[in-house]
């Protein structure tokens, strides 16, 4: 899943829009009664599980039809959408996707400002000639879909790159290899799901993980996956399985593990992770797949909590929260690399979390991010015991490091803050100084001056203190009256690190006040804090939620009639409990292809990867933790809820439709205040992966602009009202 989701309804009758929007009827409940551990629970509209029924579909249209033209009748909603199209389109060009070779071939996605998604590039060395590839919107025109590039991956020498693209947001993608004249030079293969494939040594040979279907209601879409090898050249039915459950049993790879290899060039290993969302891998090695009967050798498993890890041409470096929930490195030799050998090289930092690290000839770098907002980057030369840390060229937010090649004795870093915009900078230790080397063109925002950031410590339910950002113009007066929105997520020990963005740059230009909690269940403060919202925990993500809203209103930043609650995917859960246990404190929520619903998650296509986030209804413990976090069930009738905007996307490989359907429903029944209830099925999209640019604009502008039309702003209030509850 994903912390940020961005898409819109493209489609909207004219008709619709001519007249006042009509508000379709509630859906019929149709009970079933499950039964867990002697507790019955009513599920009211299971029927709505059912994405091939069309009558469910229809429901479901004429909902998104309704929210549409709803949407659409906001004034100030158009104004918003220039000025974030206009604040976006400032840069010259967008660079991202970024892909470096050992021989300094760069490959990349970019953006002009007329284009709607990222076209592929390439050129030779920072400062070479830019060479045009590829533009995904040319591929399969006649099919009605819009294909996005969601993963690329140049060979080792640079001389090839194989691109991923999939239609309309749903992440099952069709891959094939280019040249360097942006020719195909192999056979399409399909599904895939943006992993991207590792390339070996010759050029000509690729590791990648298939998709078993390309539906994405399908069960078995994403279980008993297998790695396969593919040469250039053949049919890609008759890849040989190099890893999997079935071909090493002795692994005891479960059904829902997705199991990856890579090949490493610089030690010549074949390395194999088995993945869930759980952040622990599990990883083994081999010199060569040909040695069919030589084991796949144990590097790292569960228990050593391995989240990362980096080889060189003679280490292997892990980066372990076992026994540091602030995480430290170790370091094994390639002799001897398993996890046990490894030795300590960077200690848990006794403040701040080790978040990310690199390392390459000169030595090894780490940042260590404190409380989530404030990044430091430390560099440890190599033969030295002594760690430094780096000036950077501006206080950041939060810092990424890039070593594209051990052998190279410079590092890239990017920087950026909620203020900042994002700057690319080599790192040279032989003079000690950032060089700035922008790949995509520097742009001014001016409006920033007058943009402040308080970074606030707030205490929850229980005492607990959390980190909040609050971000605003400067001018407005603390008065109680302006609106707000709480963005959070809380989950998977994701942090919600600085950023920015000219979207929240947009909405403080209309005096709005945007709030970012960095509640339990993240990574802000460490293993612990992701530990602290996670299953039996997950109370704490909402009520730290609350906490903010409540903090929020008693320091007049604003009003429980002007402040809205805002989230994506598993913040769902952040959105849909906040509003279910407290619905007096907001006047407006919107969770974006929500999980609402967590206990049938685990029977949708993706629930079984996230069982180790969410817990199974098949343990008795965590079935009560499943059902205390679900949003669904929750509602009760009677009750006044603020002005809710939930959305889906039809082609949502990570949230089943099926999930925020559900809730829209029974909401909707549900509700006795005179607020809307707005159902908005994206039905060319998924979970905001693959958007186009203007699909983007225009789903933000329209979940801001509800926001302030329901928190009174009189830019954004209609003459007549514009729906009828």
């Amino acid at each position: 899943m994903k912390k940020y989701s961005l898409w819109c309804f493209l489609f909207v009758s004219t008709i619709l829009v001519a007249q006042d929007p009509v508000k379709p009827e509630n859906t019929p409940e149709r009970i079933v009664t499950d039964e867990y551990y002697g507790q019955k629970i009513d599920d009211h509209y299971r029927y709505l599980e059912n994405l091939n029924d069309p009558n469910v579909i229809s429901w479901m249209k004429d909902n998104a039809n309704y929210a549409e033209a709803v949407l659409n009748k906001i004034p100030g909603k158009q104004k918003l959408n220039d000025e974030m199209l206009a604040l976006i389109n400032r840069k010259d060009a967008n660079i991202y996707n970024v892909n470096i070779t050992n021989n300094n071939h760069y490959f990349y996605l970019k953006q002009l400002p007329e284009d709607e998604t990222g076209k592929l590039f390439y050129r030779n060395g920072y400062k070479g000639e830019e060479k045009f590839l590829f533009d995904p919107l040319s591929y399969k025109k006649d099919s009605g879909l819009t294909y996005t590039i969601s993963s690329l991956s140049p060979n080792i020498d640079g001389t090839l790159v194989s691109v991923e693209l999939a239609p309309n947001g749903s992440e099952t993608g069709e891959m094939f290899v280019l040249n360097l004249k942006g020719e195909k030079v192999s056979q399409t293969i399909e599904p895939v799901w943006g992993i991207g494939p590792s390339w070996l040594e010759d050029g000509q040979h690729f590791l990648y993980t298939p998709m078993n279907s390309s539906d994405v209601t399908a069960a078995n879409r994403e279980t008993n996956t297998k790695v396969r090898l593919h040469k250039l050249g053949t049919d890609p039915n008759i890849d040989e399985d190099v890893f999997s459950a079935e071909n090493n049993p002795e692994l005891n790879i479960e059904p829902k593990e997705i199991p990856i290899v890579f090949y490493d060039h610089n030690s010549k290993l074949y390395l194999a992770i088995v993945v869930t969302v759980d952040k622990s891998y599990k990883i083994y090695a081999k010199r060569s797949l040909e040695s069919k009967g030589t084991p796949w050798k144990p590097l790292a498993m569960k228990e050593d909590q391995v989240s990362d890890f980096f080889l060189t041409e003679n280490a292997i470096y892990y980066q372990t929260f076992k026994n540091a929930s602030n995480f430290k490195i170790l370091k094994s030799s390639l002799e001897n690399p398993a996890i046990s050998m490894a030795k300590e090289v960077v200690p848990q930092p006794k403040t701040g979390v080790l978040v990310n690290f690199a390392v390459n000839k000169s030595g090894l770098y780490y940042v260590v991010n404190s409380n989530g907002v404030e990044a430091k980057v430390y560099f440890k030369p190599s033969g030295s015991k002594e760690t430094k840390e780096l000036k950077l060229p501006f206080t950041a937010g939060n810092a990424s490091l890039y070593a594209w090649d051990s052998k190279e004795k410079d590092l890239f870093v990017n920087i950026s803050g909620w203020t900042s915009p994002e700057k690319r900078y080599r790192y040279s230790p032989d003079i000690d100084s950032f060089i700035a080397e922008p790949l995509s063109s520097e742009v001014k925002y001016p409006e920033l001056k007058d943009l402040t950031v308080k970074e606030v410590m707030i205490p929850s339910h229980d005492g607990v203190k959390v980190p909040v950002s609050i971000i605003y113009n400067k001018k407005i007066k603390m008065n109680g009256k302006n609106p707000a929105v709480i963005y959070g997520y809380g989950a998977y020990g994701i942090s919600m690190n600085p950023f920015f963005s000219p979207v929240i740059l947009a909405y403080t230009l209309h005096g709005g006040i945007m709030v970012v909690p960095h509640v339990r269940g993240g990574g802000e403060l460490g293993d612990e804090w992701h530990m602290a919202g996670q299953k039996l925990t997950k109370p704490n993500t909402w009520k730290d939620a609350i906490a903010t809203a409540e903090y929020l209103i008693k320091e007049k930043y604003t009003s429980k009639d002007k402040l809205s609650i805002w989230s994506a995917s598993a913040g769902g859960i952040f959105v849909g409990r906040a509003i279910t246990e407290r619905p007096d404190l907001f006047v407006a929520a919107c969770p974006e292809v929500g999980c609402m619903n967590t206990i049938r998650g685990e029977d949708s296509p993706n629930g079984p990867v996230n069982i180790p986030e969410f817990g199974t209804v098949k343990d008795p413990d965590e079935f009560k933790g499943l059902l205390e976090m679900d949003s669904y069930h929750h509602l009760e009738k009677g009750t006044k809820y603020p002005a809710t905007l939930i959305t889906a996307g039809i082609n949502d490989p990570r949230v089943i439709a099926w999930q925020p359907a559900k809730f829209a429903a029974k909401m909707q029944a549900a509700n006795a205040s005179d607020k809307p209830i707005l159902f908005l099925t994206d039905f060319e999209g998924g979970h905001g992966m693959g958007d186009t640019k203007s699909q983007a604009i225009e789903s933000l502008s329209g979940i801001l602009s509800f926001f302030y039309w329901q928190s009174g702003h009189p830019e954004f209030q209609p003459k007549k009202p514009i729906t009828d509850n």
